[in-house]
């Protein structure tokens, strides 16, 4: 009985692992977040392609990059994703979240 419960544990703890990847991993931002929605507006005036699908099921590009930005940025970011994103201390976050978003020039 032990074994079957341990096993059913690993297998439950592996299904979880696979849908947190499978949806790119990051939390997705509140709906009525007002940051997160400034990122969509302001990388889409900005760049090109963020419309086009991204490899996390259900989310374009852009959706995809800028919920990587709001994660990866400290709790207490209050400012502009995208302009974080194209300073000196937003660099690595972007390759990050180029990456993720499959999403780069």
């Amino acid at each position: 009985m032990k074994k079957t419960t341990t096993l059913t544990a690993a297998v439950l703890m592996t299904l979880a692992a696979s849908v947190a990847l499978a949806q790119g991993g990051y939390n997705r931002p509140p709906a009525d977040d007002k940051q997160y929605a400034q990122c969509l507006v302001y990388a889409d005036r900005l760049y090109e392609g963020g419309n086009e699908a991204s490899p996390i099921k259900g989310q374009t590009k852009a959706q995809a990059w800028c919920t990587c930005m709001w994660n990866e940025t400290p709790d207490d970011f209050k400012g502009n994703l995208v302009k974080f994103a194209e300073t000196r201390k937003g660099k690595e976050t972007n390759k990050l979240c180029e990456k993720h978003s499959d999403w780069s020039e």
